[in-house]
């Protein structure tokens, strides 16, 4: 094995052992196997464009395309034109996959599963990294630099992993890249030739080239029990998300559980909330006649942290056929099953299946996780609610005031986990919750207490316009100012809840929506909201509504239901007009003319991939058609100026025997290929109508010019089908070789010599005479040579032909000639003469 090819499956090896630190970020493992293959690929395109040989930056810009190709096939394969080729709809896909696995990250714990978006991440990263580490040190023949794109890789999956073996990791990419650097200091050594290595340790022995490879080895196994000790000091973690490593698992869709660990959906709630135009995101239709109190619940804060609240770490699990009892829902307490059919708009991508509460079950099709103590369903493997039509039955649970009120006190494991309150919770939010709730003996009516709280009495205003804020002070300072929106509302009420002793989450969802003339209800996206639940044993998570304007205030927190006057409290909201509306929503569907005219909207948590307004402008599709038919084009340019080239070269032997005869042309080339005619254009490029008009002797030197041209169209075909031209013989002496390489039998033999024969009349005869039907023998050459090779030499002579890489020679050479012509003029300028000054 010849040290190049030694240096490349070097390089391929080391990014692939660098990569093992992302094993167990990712499960199942089965894509390093896919990286490896098309790693392997593009590795062995760099060797192929290396061997032609190609320049540097072609040969990285070919192993570069056939990566692109590769992702293409392997992800983007139904977008892209013959199923290979990327355009506009495969890189519009190709930024999906990544936006999608972008938010897998943040979403799961590691080990995360192995999503699409996730796939494209991991392997296009490596794919990356390995066009780095080969261009690096097998195109540009330098080991060391290739370690900063190993080490980048490594970083990255060392800094999200907090296993106790991330050493081993460490260990396994750092031997990846020693290896390559032995591999190219083997290399340079092989060529300088013999190198002392003292004297043999054995009789017999031959001394080698062993002391530096020795060295080497002592001085990387040196720095790997350094480097090792590192990872023993106390340096920083990166936490959260998929950078928070509990280790247990995700949901894979296996159904054997996992874990998932969503971002805070609040963060666009108030965007929805402020919209200029609202917008249907959900259309639902229910057997209830409770439309008023039809709130769809997606997902549950429950853990907070004294600056926010945010859902905690959940163990997920396939989707029950039926859900289990809601928990702390006793026997007692009066409910009804209900029947909802919803349908998402198309634009609405939602990760969290929005679902009245308590849910009972769920048809939808897709990949969909459960999460049983919220009681949610989570997309599983970048799965949303885009478009989706199913149906929930949950119950409509009807408590009394009396039984909320004589609810006994909660568990310990439920009142441990959700009345917890952080230290930096500033003491004036419990301080004025015992004043709220100063008098009442139950923790009902200590809730219902803070909820007319904020809603009537405490002279609150809702606004959306106001910042949800962050820090200790949040909270306090909404007490204080008395101006928010249903953020503030809520993190207050729960907050104030939790520190009376009362177990306190916030919901996130939809309030209700607008009926329409037709039945239906429309959920728009200014129907965004979020509200508190607290728990009472016997009735389980209840919901209240703090927010002014807001929602609905349920019938057991009112304190009589007899029909006598209760004070002012909220009503259903609407989200696109006060009156039902004559006809259904016009954003329930969402046709292309309602995409462009931005007619498609979501709701919370708003998903800015679908922000993008108008669709695609002109000059981007134009650009993205041009880009595709560039890397349609690019591979098949060898093809291309091959057929050209050859064209050329035979029409202009048609012409040739009607030259008459003249005097040699004034320029030889020994290698046969000549060097032009008297019209100073190369020989390859000579064209039919030259000889038309002219003077003999010019009429013989292109003449001259034509026999040359079929002669290297013979040779470059005989090139192609695996024949290498050897120039240092005369044309007889190849004509022959080609004869005897080819296996000809004695008429093709005769065409070959008679090609042969021309060279030599032109090049070495005082008059050469003309010969008739030389692009005839060139074709019968071309046949000969076809008929005789495989299937796969025919293809390859064709597609990707040997002597197209004259191409690139003809331009190294046009450069050549071009900067000697001005350097030649630049010194012909003329000078100014020695004590001449310019007149003033």
């Amino acid at each position: 094995m010849s040290g190049r090819a030694r240096l490349t499956l070097c390089a391929v090896a080391a990014t692939l052992m660098a990569s093992c630190a992302l094993l167990p970020l990712v499960t199942p493992a089965t894509w390093l196997l896919q990286a490896a293959v098309l790693l392997a690929i593009q590795s062995g395109v760099g060797a192929a464009a290396r061997r032609v040989p190609l320049a540097r930056p072609l040969t990285v810009a070919a192993q570069a395309l056939v990566t692109l190709v590769l992702l293409t096939l392997l992800f983007a394969r139904e977008q892209a034109l013959v199923g290979l080729v990327p355009g506009p709809e495969a890189f519009r896909h190709f930024g999906d996959l990544f936006r999608t696995g972008a938010d897998d990250v943040g979403r799961y714990a590691i080990p995360a599963p192995l999503s699409d978006g996730i796939r494209l991440m991991v392997i296009g990263s490596v794919l990356v990294i390995g066009l780095a580490v080969d261009t690096l040190a097998v195109t540009y023949r330098n080991a060391a630099p290739a370690g900063l794109p190993l080490l980048a890789l490594y970083s990255v999956a060392a800094g999200l992993s907090t296993g106790a073996t991330d050493w081993l990791w460490f260990l396994v990419a750092a031997a990846g890249y020693l290896m390559l650097l032995l591999a190219e200091g083997r290399e340079r050594l092989s060529q300088w030739g013999r190198v002392f290595g003292g004297g043999p340790r054995a009789p017999g022995a031959q001394p080698g080239p062993v002391a530096p490879v020795r060295t080497g080895r002592r001085i990387g196994m040196a720095a790997l029990g350094v480097a090792l000790v590192v990872p023993l000091l106390p340096l920083p973690a990166i936490q959260g998300g998929l950078l928070d490593g509990t280790g247990t698992g995700v949901g894979a869709g296996n159904g054997s559980g996992g874990t998932i660990s969503a971002v805070n959906p609040l963060v666009s709630l108030r965007d929805s909330l402020n919209v200029d135009e609202d917008r249907t995101v959900l259309t639902l239709r229910t057997n209830t006649s409770g439309v008023s109190d039809m709130y769809l619940r997606i997902v549950s804060l429950d853990d907070f942290d004294g600056t926010t609240w945010k859902p905690a770490k959940r163990h997920i699990v396939a989707v029950p056929d039926e859900f289990p009892s809601p928990t702390g829902l006793g026997p007692g307490v009066k409910r009804t099953e209900i029947t909802t059919r919803i349908a998402a708009a198309p634009g609405y991508a939602q990760d969290w299946l929005p679902m009245p509460y308590p849910p009972s079950g769920v048809q939808i099709k897709g990949n969909w996780r459960y999460e049983p103590v919220g009681m949610t369903l989570v997309g599983d493997h970048g799965q949303n609610t885009s478009g989706k039509t199913y149906q929930v039955k949950s119950l409509d649970v009807q408590p009394t005031a009396e039984q909320l009120a004589s609810a006994p006190e909660a568990p310990g494991s439920v009142r441990s986990t959700y009345t917890k309150v952080p230290d930096s919770l500033p003491p004036v939010v419990a301080q004025q919750a015992r004043e709220i709730t100063k008098g009442a003996t139950s923790d009902y009516q200590k809730a219902v207490a803070l909820q007319d709280y904020f809603a009537v009495t405490g002279g609150f205003e809702y606004d959306t316009e106001v910042e949800v804020g962050s820090g200790t002070n949040a909270i306090a300072r909404f007490l204080r100012d008395k101006q928010g929106f249903c953020v503030h509302f809520s993190f207050a009420m729960a907050a104030m809840a939790r520190t009376l002793g009362i177990p306190a989450r916030v919901a996130v969802g939809f309030a209700p929506g607008t009926t329409q003339a037709d039945g239906s209800v429309a959920v728009g996206l200014k129907d965004a909201h979020a509200w508190p639940e607290l728990y009472f044993e016997g009735v389980g998570w209840t919901r209240f509504e703090p927010t002014p304007t807001r929602g609905s205030t349920p019938t057991y927190t009112l304190p009589d239901t007899s029909g006598q006057a209760v004070p002012d409290l909220p009503q259903a909201s609407r989200s696109a007009d006060a009156a039902p509306s004559a006809q259904p929503s016009s954003s329930t569907s969402c046709s292309a003319q309602d995409k462009k005219l931005e007619g498609c909207a979501q709701a919370l948590p708003l998903d800015e991939a679908q922000q993008g307004g108008g669709g695609p402008r002109w000059y981007a599709i134009a650009g993205w058609t041009l880009l595709g038919a560039a890397a349609l084009a690019v591979p098949l340019l060898p093809m291309l100026w091959r057929l050209r080239r050859r064209a050329v070269r035979l029409a202009s032997a048609q012409h040739s025997s009607s030259v008459p005869s003249g005097s040699p042309p004034p320029g030889r080339r020994g290698d046969g290929g000549g060097t032009g005619g008297a019209d100073g254009r190369r020989p390859d490029e000579a064209r039919p109508g030259v000889l038309l008009d002219v003077p003999p002797a010019e009429a013989g030197a292109a003449a001259a010019g034509h026999v040359l041209a079929v002669w290297r169209e013979l040779t470059d075909t005989a090139w192609d089908y695996g024949i290498e031209p050897n120039e240092a013989l005369t044309p007889r002496r190849a004509a022959e070789r080609i004869v005897r390489i080819g296996e000809m039998d004695e008429t093709v033999g005769r065409s070959v010599r008679r090609v042969a024969g021309a060279v030599e009349q032109v090049l070495f005869a005082p008059e050469p005479r003309a010969e008739a039907g030389l692009a005839d023998d060139v074709r019968a050459v071309r046949a000969a040579l076809r008929d005789r090779v495989s299937w796969t030499t025919r293809v390859r002579a064709v597609v990707a032909p040997r002597s197209a890489i004259r191409a690139v020679w003809d331009l190294s050479d046009r450069w050549t000639a071009t900067k000697a012509s001005w350097a030649a003029r630049l010194t012909s300028l003329p000078r100014r003469p020695s004590g001449h000054h310019q007149s003033s």
